[in-house]
């Protein structure tokens, strides 16, 4: 029998239960298969965040009571493929492992707590050792954000038919208006149940609310409904309080707002984007991360990119080459980005920008 040499050949050799999910800009499922042709070196990765592929894996393996999390952060060479060397490296002490114990390949992390993600009744230390070391030590491993952690164990139990956590009726019951609820009284892991659960009905609750909801709801909000598609009366919404905002001086929520539509995938979101580039006077440093952090995929556009580029540039504030070299590891942008600075006028602030990169590297 052949070696196992990557991360999927070992879950589908061990006939684990596995489901994974992006965790770099948007939580979202990722098929198997995507990660089988990524280890193979025949695509890129389709979701990199900060030159790496974020990923959750959440399998169960042998005789493992729950679920177990593993948050792995692969790292991508500068065309988005796998850079193999720290995965070869986890996969051998993982072989190890297994040999050891199979039952103990990681700590199990119940799905639909009422937090997410938190061990309540750990393993005991001899049995889990050896396991703990090698995630701890592990180069890959990463910890996501509160938000992104609701967001996958909310995907996580709705996908596998699993109750949502205790939060989802104050929720549901504070969106909707039916009850006097004190929002403070809201949890974050209820919110993110609410919107992986959002139908029609309540999304036009919601875009109803949106104005009077306190700010501190908002962001969570925002927060939360950036990883999903949003339908349009929503995305509008969204936009008139996010544009209320931006009256008012307040940066942080305009641009939840902002990243709240970047996964709304309705022409009303890149709309506003296009609004957004086409004033000067909005393109702030803020806004451009917001729309590149989250609002990627409206940057495939012939007409936003070149405008995007150019904002980008003309802002002495930003990181003009950071900023390029993130959106360019995007499969899809990586093409449209190179034409669009070769294309650039000469002596326009691109073109500058471009000259900085170039000493920079030469020095």
């Amino acid at each position: 029998m052949q070696p196992i040499q990557t991360l999927d050949e070992f879950f589908t050799r061990s006939g684990a239960e596995v489901s994974l999910y992006h965790m770099g800009r948007h939580v979202v499922a990722c098929p198997r298969e995507s990660l089988a042709a990524f280890e193979r070196g025949e695509m890129a990765w389709p979701e990199p965040w900060q030159g790496q592929a974020r990923l959750a894996i959440v399998f169960r393996l042998g005789d493992m009571p729950e679920p177990a999390i593993w948050f792995l952060a692969l790292p991508l060479d500068e065309q988005g493929l796998l850079v193999p060397a720290q995965r070869d490296a986890f996969l051998n002490r993982l072989l190890e492992t297994l040999g050891r114990n199979v039952s103990q390949l990681g700590r199990a992390e119940p799905l639909g707590r009422e937090e997410p993600l938190e061990h309540k009744e750990p393993l005991g230390r001899e049995e889990t050792a050896d396991v703990d070391h090698l995630m701890k030590d592990n180069p890959l491993a990463f910890t996501p954000n509160v938000t992104f952690q609701a967001m996958l164990n909310a995907r996580a139990t709705h996908s596998r038919g699993l109750p949502a956590s205790q939060h989802l009726e104050p929720v549901e019951a504070y969106f909707s208006g039916q009850q006097n609820i004190d929002w403070q009284a809201l949890g974050l892991q209820g919110i993110a149940d609410y919107v992986v659960r959002l139908e029609a009905s309540e999304a036009e609750s919601l875009a109803l609310r949106l104005e009077s909801l306190p700010t501190a709801v908002i962001h969570s909000v925002c927060y939360c409904l950036e990883h999903q598609p949003l339908p349009a009366a929503l995305v509008s919404a969204l936009q008139r309080r996010g544009e209320a905002a931006a009256q008012t001086g307040d940066v942080e929520t305009l641009c939840a707002c902002i990243r709240a539509v970047g996964n709304a995938n309705v022409p009303e979101a890149g709309e506003w984007y296009s609004g957004l580039l086409s004033d000067t006077a909005a393109c702030g440093p803020d806004v451009l991360a917001a729309i590149a952090g989250r609002g990627w995929q409206y940057l495939e556009d012939g007409q936003r990119l070149p405008l995007f580029l150019q904002r980008l540039s003309e802002d002495e504030r930003t990181d003009f080459a950071a900023v390029v070299r993130d959106i360019a590891l995007q499969p899809r942008l990586r093409l449209p980005v190179m034409m669009a600075l070769r294309d650039a006028p000469e002596g326009s602030s691109i073109q500058r920008r471009l000259a900085m990169m170039m000493q920079q590297r030469n020095v």
